[in-house]
């Protein structure tokens, strides 16, 4: 990567998108996983305004139950560490512990089973105002990993990212997405780490905004949008098989890389906006759908395929979306607020239009949108902060780790513009 690439407006650009990956991450995280917006509402006083702790009870989680079942007696002849949970365990359905607290009702808005309101804990339970979630906490591991090897190395990073996961202490998150857990299953049963990441094909929520976070990141550390596509796969292929992951990344790049060198930010947007399709099947139709089979997991292979791989024929307008459709009618009627890409980019793209790509206001209506909101908003908040020169420094100031992201984002930045990074 040529030194000069970079200019001073860009500098700054790249770490305002490092930090508005952090604040989007942490304003959504009490509110992440509401699908039912007025329950936001209800919840916080009107909807989230700043920071705030992950209330309990959370109204709709179904987090109590999940499932992690590595092969203990396989690992343990290797001498692979399998626990990734730790003091989270109890909240999980696994193959070395007992879930004590039952499901025995079923959530009205996506269908899932869920425990007796006292039971429903938080997805993150127990993080403080402003703390970021595990999805941020492993972007922090890359960044280290770039920082103490002076470039990028993706064995580097799957060490870390091992060590992380089964070192007790080191994750405050109970919440654990079905890739990690999918992924350690693999590792328990003696796959090779590059190997363990799950398939979209076999499980849906692989094809997740949690493969785009990372991805993004290394992405930065190219000299083009051309290498830096490149690189955005090979890491996202490291934890998440998804053929949805990769079309979203073949847009965010460029997008991305055209902010971070200065772009008109909204001119930009609404350029690569017109490579996405939007999917045919609406938000509010997917979610009846789950109701009708009593939680995505109810619907056949088949037609979860269709309802994720229809796409509109007509490339996705988002400047006339914003005139015509109000934000209500656009969040979870025409887009789905769960995890997959194809609904997310569209969703995300709207609310940096609709919001002049400000960097606050965007990512508030991004967690007030609820759904997979943390998730979305990491990637929301790298476009709205790579367009912005300057950042609200109230929000940096409000983070947890505040003075230990400052030093590791100025630190990263350097292998950025070092012209070796890759």
């Amino acid at each position: 990567m040529s030194t000069n690439r970079i200019t001073t407006v860009s500098r700054k650009r790249l770490q305002n998108a490092l930090w508005g990956l952090f604040i989007g991450d942490a304003l959504a995280m009490p509110a992440h996983w509401y699908y039912r917006v007025e329950n936001i509402g209800k919840v916080f006083d009107g909807g989230i305004r700043d920071f705030q702790a992950p209330p309990h009870p959370h109204l709709e989680s179904f987090m109590v139950g999940m499932s992690y079942q590595p092969d203990v007696a396989a690992a343990e002849r290797q001498g692979r560490p399998f626990d990734i949970l730790h003091a989270h365990a109890r909240f999980y359905h696994t193959s070395y512990s007992r879930l004590e607290i039952k499901s025995t009702e079923r959530e009205k808005a996506h269908g899932n089973p869920v425990p007796g309101l006292e039971d429903r804990y938080h997805y993150h339970h127990g993080l403080k105002a402003g703390e970021n979630t595990l999805a941020a906490q492993l972007v922090r591991v890359l960044m280290r990993s770039v920082i103490a090897g002076e470039r990028y190395d993706p064995d580097a990073f799957i060490e870390a990212f091992i060590a992380h996961m089964t070192t007790p202490g080191q994750n405050r998150d109970p919440y654990t997405e079905i890739y990690i857990r999918r992924w350690f299953e693999n590792y328990s049963q003696g796959l090779p780490p590059e190997d363990c990441a799950e398939l979209q094909r076999r499980v849906w929520s692989i094809g997740s905004h949690g493969g785009l976070i990372r991805a993004l990141v290394v992405s930065m550390l190219a000299g083009s949008s051309y290498q830096g596509l490149g690189m955005a796969v090979e890491h996202q292929n490291l934890t998440h098989r998804s053929e949805n992951v990769t079309s979203a990344l073949g847009v965010l790049v460029p997008l991305l890389q055209a902010l971070l060198a200065g772009a008109d930010p909204g001119r930009a947007i609404s350029t690569y906006a017109q490579q996405v399709h939007a999917p045919q099947v609406t938000g509010e139709q997917l979610f009846a759908a789950y109701r009708d089979h009593q939680g995505p997991g109810n619907i056949p292979q088949r037609d979860m395929w269709k309802f994720h791989t229809l796409l509109a024929d007509a490339p996705y307008e988002v400047d006339r979306l914003v005139r015509e459709e109000a934000e209500s009618a656009v969040v979870n009627q025409r887009f789905a607020t769960a995890c997959y890409p194809e609904h997310g980019l569209p969703l995300l793209l709207y609310l940096a239009k609709a919001h002049d790509v400000a960097v606050e206001p965007a990512l508030l209506a991004n967690a007030n949108a609820g759904g997979d909101n943390v998730h979305r908003g990491m990637v929301l908040g790298l476009l709205v902060g790579a367009a912005n020169n300057d950042l609200p420094e109230h929000l940096k100031q409000g983070l947890i780790a505040g003075n230990d992201l400052q030093a590791e984002i100025e630190a990263f930045s350097d292998v950025a513009l070092s012209g070796h990074a890759i």
